[in-house]
C-alpha cells in the first residue's frame, strides 16, 4: 500500500462506524475525547481496524497521541512511510539534493512518531531525517538498548553518509543527549560537525543522581504513576494493562540508558552553535538547568520557553521549526 492509498475519507468512515455516526460528524479537527467522546474501549476498537485495514503494527495507534482524524491520518502515513525505510532513519519526505538536512531524536519510551508532521513546517528544500532507536516502530524486532555509548554508536554508523552537505541536530528529551553526546563523538573523531544544535526538555549534564528516583528501578505501579505525573503519555497505555506490558520494557530500557548515564568531567565546550527550548509547565526540567547548558558550547543562541508541559512540543510544531529554521540559517550565516 502506497500513501497515496490512505484516504482520509476512508479513515473518516471508519471511524464514524465504529461511533455508530453519520461521518460528516468526524470532522478533520474534531477532539476524540472531548468532541466525539471517544473513550479508551472505543480507541483501541478504532485501533484495531487502522492496524488491520493498513497493516500498521499492533498496539501503535493507541499509543500514537492522534487527537484528531488529521492527526491519525497523518500517523498512518508516517508508518506506511516508515515500514519501508531500511534502517533507523526516516525521511518523511525524501530529496535527491537537499540543500540541509535536520536530523530528529526522539525523548524516551518514544518514536520518531514524535515528530509527524513536521517536514511540512520546514523550507521545500530541507531535507527532515527522523531517528528511530532500536526496539520499538519498524525496527522493533531489534533488541534495546540501554546504554548511551552504543545507542550513540548505532545512530552514528545509520547517520554517516547523510553529513555530506549542511546539517543540525534536534532532540528531545533523551534525545537531547543523544544529540549532545552524538555531537561531541564527532568533534573528537574530527567528523563533520552540526552547524547547530537544539536540545529541548533536558538539563545540561551534571554529576550525581538527579531528582527524578532513577525510574528504571520503579516498580510497574510507581513507574506508571510517575509517568502520569510528568504527562505526555497517553492514557491507553498506562491504564490498559495490555498494552503496558507490551511498551513498559521500552520505558525501562531508556530510562536505564538516562539513569546509568555517567555525564563527563569537566567537558570543553563545544564549537558548535547551541539553542535550548523548554516547557514553562516541564515538571522535570527547570529553567535554571535549561540554561545551563550555557557552558558547553561557545556560541549559546539562547533558551526558548513555550507553553506546556515536558511534551509542550506536541503543541508547538509551527512555532518550533520556525525557531529552528531561523536558528540554523542563523548559524550558518
Amino acid at each position: 500500500m502506497t500513501t497515496a492509498s490512505v484516504n482520509i475519507e476512508e479513515l473518516r468512515a471508519l471511524i464514524a462506524g465504529v461511533l455508530e455516526i453519520e461521518p460528516a460528524e468526524v470532522t478533520d479537527e474534531a477532539h476524540f475525547s472531548d468532541e466525539l467522546e471517544i473513550d479508551s474501549l472505543l480507541m483501541l476498537e478504532i485501533s484495531s481496524r487502522v492496524e488491520n485495514a493498513y497493516g500498521v503494527p499492533e498496539n501503535t495507534v493507541v499509543i500514537s497521541g492522534a487527537r484528531t482524524l488529521a492527526d491519525l491520518h497523518a500517523f498512518v502515513i508516517s508508518k506506511l512511510v516508515g515500514a519501508t525505510s531500511a534502517g533507523p532513519v526516516i525521511r518523511p519526505r525524501p530529496l535527491g539534493d537537499p540543500a540541509v538536512r535536520l536530523l530528529l531524536f526522539h525523548h524516551a519510551g518514544g518514536s520518531h512518531l514524535l515528530y509527524r508532521g513536521w517536514a511540512e513546517h520546514f523550507p521545500q528544500d530541507w531535507e527532515l531525517c527522523l531517528l528511530e532507536a532500536p526496539g520499538r516502530g519498524h525496527l522493533q524486532t531489534l533488541p534495546l538498548v540501554d546504554e548511551c555509548d552504543r545507542l550513540v554508536d548505532f545512530f552514528h554508523t545509520a547517520i554517516a553518509p547523510l553529513l555530506d552537505r549542511p546539517f543540525g541536530f534536534f532532540g528531545h528529551s533523551m534525545g537531547a543527549l543523544i544529540a549532545y553526546q552524538l555531537t561531541r563523538r564527532l568533534h573528537h573523531e574530527g567528523g563533520p560537525l552540526p552547524a547547530w544544535l537544539g536540545v529541548s526538555a533536558y538539563g545540561a549534564p551534571r554529576s550525581g543522581t538527579g531528582a527524578d528516583g532513577r525510574p528504571h528501578l520503579m516498580s510497574d505501579e510507581e513507574l506508571r504513576g510517575w509517568l502520569r505525573n510528568v504527562g505526555g503519555s497517553t492514557p491507553q497505555l498506562l491504564d490498559d494493562d495490555a498494552v503496558w506490558r507490551k511498551f513498559a520494557p521500552v520505558f525501562r530500557s531508556d530510562f536505564k540508558l538516562l539513569d546509568t548515564w555517567a555525564p563527563p568531567r569537566d567537558p570543553d565546550p563545544l564549537p558548535v552553535p547551541l539553542s535550548v527550548f523548554g516547557g514553562r509547565r516541564d515538571r522535570l526540567i527547570g529553567e535554571d538547568r535549561l540554561l545551563s547548558w550555557q557552558a558547553f558550547t561557545t556560541h549559546f543562541r539562547g533558551l526558548e520557553m513555550y507553553e506546556g508541559d515536558h511534551f509542550y512540543v506536541t503543541n508547538h510544531r509551527l512555532p518550533l521549526a520556525a525557531a529552528i529554521t531561523a536558528a540554523m540559517r542563523s548559524a550558518a550565516a
